[in-house]
């Protein structure tokens, strides 16, 4: 398998005809895959960071973990809420402007960047977790009675995905993880607001608008439930190998330390093994799309819980969540002064964890 991943990567690299930005950076993420590594991402990494927040006209070029390692997270995490009503920030304050900036410098210092989307809900005018009505998928789906306004929402995302272009003007590719988590109930895609004929339709008029509609070949498309459902509960509402390019999940610790390490380890390890195995059969990478401990209460949390944990699985990359700039616990990437800022200079040691050479 192994061997086969690497010459599929060599073929996309020395032929350029009819390959994509999204073709190149699937072969990236499974040739680290293949090597037994694992690139490292931070949510937001660029644009704030714990007590900081970067400012219009800043070079972007600080990030909490080149504060405590000298070197910038691999990956990084974006979010899109909000430029669907064409705000000029998006739900954690963050000018549109400078994310887009962020991608692009962050792309041509030899990054990958991923955008996740919590959209406002169509039908009640709340958020992401206003779950006040079960009618909100069926509402933007074809014949619905929001499916123009939502199709002008997907037409916003589509814009700004399509303006992210290198010096050159190519397309940079990034990882588009839309209508995640939707195996809890916290989202109003979530399970229990919607069929899984309802929710594999909103996830296949979006890849047909923004992939067929609009060419946007820069996307690659991930999947990522959240943590809890077995193999069969996974792939409940899986779309099909044809407009999912990634297998991603989202797994949190929660509860005291050290008492709730081995529950979160233990969730850990099972998702992931069945991951492995998933990823074989449908011959996509997989990643730990978002993962944290908030205010990392454990001193040794990266390498006695998180690295035990990944260390056996073929993982294209983690990303772990914000480090918000006005909240003091409300982190999960380490700062300089933070309690587990050695233990991390010890993770990233490690010579399976990528971090940009940089």
């Amino acid at each position: 398998m192994k061997i086969m991943i690497l010459l599929a990567v060599a073929a996309l690299t020395a032929c350029g005809n009819g390959i994509t930005p999204a073709d190149e950076l699937k072969a990236r993420l499974a040739g680290t895959a293949a090597e037994g590594k694992i690139l490292f991402g931070h949510q937001d990494a660029l644009l704030y960071g714990h007590s900081w927040r970067a400012e219009n006209g800043d070079a972007l070029d600080r990030s909490d973990i080149r504060d405590v390692c000298g070197r910038h997270p691999a990956v990084l995490g974006l979010d899109l809420g909000g430029i669907e009503i064409q705000d000029a920030e998006n739900l954690d304050g963050n000018p549109f402007d400078m994310m887009k900036e962020a991608a692009v410098r962050h792309h041509e210092r030899g990054g990958i960047v991923t955008f996740s989307w919590h959209p406002r809900n169509p039908l009640t005018g709340g958020d992401s977790w206003d779950v006040s009505s079960a009618e909100v998928v069926a509402s933007v789906l074809e014949g619905g009675e929001k499916h123009e306004m939502f199709m002008g929402w997907l037409s916003a995302c589509a814009d700004f995905l399509g303006s992210l272009k290198d010096a050159e003007g190519n397309l940079i590719p990034v990882i588009f993880r839309p209508w995640h988590e939707h195996t809890g109930s916290w989202f109003w895609w979530g399970r229990d607001l919607c069929t899984t004929e309802q929710y594999v339709g909103l996830w296949e008029m979006t890849y047909r608008y923004m992939a067929l509609e609009r060419g946007l070949d820069n996307l690659v498309w991930a999947y990522s439930p959240g943590a809890g459902p077995d193999a069969a509960g996974y792939m409940e509402r899986y779309p099909g190998d044809d407009v999912v390019d990634l297998l991603g999940l989202d797994c949190y610790q929660y509860g005291e330390a050290p008492q709730s390490n081995g529950t979160y380890s233990a969730q850990l390890k099972e998702t992931l093994a069945f991951m492995t195995e998933l990823g074989k059969e449908h011959g996509k990478p997989i990643a730990l799309t978002e993962t944290g401990f908030e205010g990392i209460p454990y001193e040794k949390w990266w390498t006695e819980v998180l690295y035990p944990a990944v260390k056996d699985y073929p993982l294209s990359y983690l990303l772990v969540w914000r480090n918000a700039w006005n909240r003091e616990s409300h982190f999960y990437g380490p700062w300089k002064g933070s309690l587990s800022e050695a233990d991390f200079l010890d993770f990233v040691a490690l010579p399976e964890i990528l971090l940009l050479s940089e």
